[in-house]
C-alpha cells in the first residue's frame, strides 16, 4: 500500500534543527507527489512561508507557547477529520503527546511520533511517552543514543521504537571556494582562524562550556603545523533567552575581541564555507542537523560526544570529540584543530563530507520514511482485515 497523503505535526515553525528537518520532509515529500500539510501548535514563524511556496498547506492551533490548552485537541481533530491523511506523523514531544491524545477522537490511519533528543524533557514527559504509547503505530528517535536511552527509561518498549537520521540537503551544503573567499572579504576575516557555532542560546546548548573553553585555547599563542600563528575568532549564529548571559560571560572572559554574535542567519552555508571548523559543546543532543551540515561543507568538526554527536563526527578522521561539560578537554581540542596545517584540515572535511553523503543524504532519509509509511499502513490494514476474519 502506498501513502499519498500525510500530515506533519510540530511545536511551532521557527528556525531550528528539528523544524528544519519537518520542513525538509513536507517538501520532499510534496516533490514526490504527495498530498502533504503541516500543523504547527503555535502560529507559524518564519518557515511558515517557505512551506506554503513549497505547495505545503500550513494549519496552526494557536497555541501560546508554554502553556497547555486542552482545547487544542479538538483543534487537531478537526484538522485531520477535513485532511483525512492516511499519516500522522507528529515531531517533538509536546506535538507527539497531542496527537496521541487526539487519535482517541479521530480517525487515523496510521500515526508516528518523532523524538528529536536524547533529553526531550522532565520525566512527567517521559512518563507520558510510556503512558500513551500504545496510540503511537511507531516512535523514533534521530540517534541510536537517543533510541537506547528512551527504551532504558522505558518510555517507549524496544520493539515499539525505531532510529531514523535527520536528513541534510547535501547538494546545498557543500564546498565552494569562491563563496568562502567573498565572505571572508565581506566579513573581515583576513587569516584569521574562524570558529563557527549556530544554535540557540539555551541550556541544552551549553554555551558557557564553549566561551571557557575557547578562551582557554585562545589564553596561548598557538602556532600552526606550517609555523603561523593562529588568530582566532569565534562567529556565534542564532539567538535565545540566555543570549544577554552569554554575551556577559563573554565580556567576564575578556574575549569581546574574538567573539562576534551574528544574530538570526539565513545564510548558513556561505557561514560554513567561510569558516575553517565548527564547534558544538551542547550538554545533550538528539542528531544535530547543523553538524550534519557542517560535515556536507568540508568543515572539520569539534564536538561533545553526546547524542547522535558521534554518529556524525567520525573521532580523529573527521574532527574530534570529547566529554560534555569538560571544558579543558573541549579547550584542549580547539587547539589541537587549530594547530593542524590547512591541508590535514581539508582532508578531515573531505571524510566528513563523504560520512554524510553516504549516511545522511536527505534523499535517503526520504526513501526511508517513504517505506516507514507504506510498512505501517500495510501493517495497520492487515491486522484489520485479521480481526474481522
Amino acid at each position: 500500500m502506498t501513502v499519498d497523503s500525510i500530515v506533519f505535526v510540530i511545536n511551532c515553525l521557527d528556525i531550528g534543527g528539528a523544524e528544519m528537518q519537518v520542513v525538509q520532509l513536507a517538501e520532499g515529500m510534496r516533490r514526490r507527489g504527495k498530498r502533504v500539510a503541516v500543523v504547527s501548535l503555535v502560529p507559524p514563524g518564519t518557515l511558515g512561508g517557505r512551506l506554503r511556496k513549497a505547495g505545503v498547506d500550513v494549519h496552526t492551533l494557536n497555541m501560546r507557547a508554554g502553556v497547555p490548552n486542552p482545547r487544542s485537541v479538538m483543534r487537531l481533530r478537526r484538522i485531520i477529520h477535513a485532511l483525512k491523511p492516511q499519516v500522522v506523523h507528529s515531531h517533538i514531544v509536546h506535538a507527539n503527546l497531542l496527537s496521541r491524545m487526539t487519535r482517541l477522537f479521530t480517525h487515523m490511519p496510521v500515526l508516528i511520533c518523532s523524538a528529536h533528543s536524547i533529553n526531550e524533557g522532565s520525566r512527567s514527559l517521559e512518563l507520558g511517552y510510556r503512558y500513551t504509547d500504545r496510540l503511537a503505530d511507531l516512535t523514533t528517535n534521530v540517534s541510536q543514543a537517543a533510541v537506547d536511552r528512551f527504551v532504558q527509561i522505558g518510555a517507549v518498549p524496544r520493539k515499539r521504537i525505531r532510529f531514523v537520521p535527520n536528513g541534510v540537503n547535501v547538494a546545498r551544503f557543500s564546498a565552494d571556494l569562491a563563496e568562502r573567499s567573498r565572505m571572508r572579504h565581506e566579513m573581515g576575516m583576513g587569516k584569521r582562524f574562524v570558529w563557527l557555532a549556530a544554535g540557540r542560546f539555551e541550556p541544552a546548548k551549553d554555551y558557557p562550556n564553549m566561551l571557557r573553553a575557547f578562551a582557554a585555547a585562545a589564553s596561548a599563542p598557538i602556532l600552526c603545523g606550517d609555523e603561523s600563528t593562529v588568530d582566532p575568532i569565534l562567529l556565534l549564529a542564532g539567538e535565545g533567552s540566555l543570549e544577554a548571559q552569554t554575551k556577559a560571560l563573554v565580556a567576564e572572559l575578556g574575549i569581546e575581541s574574538r567573539v562576534r554574535f551574528l544574530g538570526i542567519r539565513s545564510d548558513m552555508h556561505s557561514l560554513m564555507n567561510m569558516a575553517d571548523a565548527y564547534v558544538l559543546s551542547s550538554a545533550w543532543e538528539g542528531m544535530p542537523l547543523v553538524l550534519q551540515e557542517a560535515a556536507a561543507c568540508g568543515l572539520p568538526c569539534v564536538a561533545t560526544s553526546v547524542g547522535g554527536n558521534a554518529e556524525v563526527i567520525v573521532d580523529g578522521v573527521s574532527g574530534h570529540l570529547v566529554p560534555s561539560n569538560d571544558s579543558p578537554a573541549l579547550a584542549g581540542a580547539l587547539r589541537r584543530m587549530m594547530a593542524t596545517t590547512p591541508l590535514e584540515r581539508g582532508q578531515m572535511g573531505r571524510a566528513g563530507r563523504e560520512h554524510v553523503v553516504s549516511r545522511f543524504d536527505i534523499e535517503r532519509i526520504l526513501d526511508r520514511w517513504e517505506a516507514i509509511y507504506d510498512e505501517q499502513l500495510g501493517s495497520r490494514r492487515m491486522r484489520r482485515r485479521m480481526s474481522v476474519v
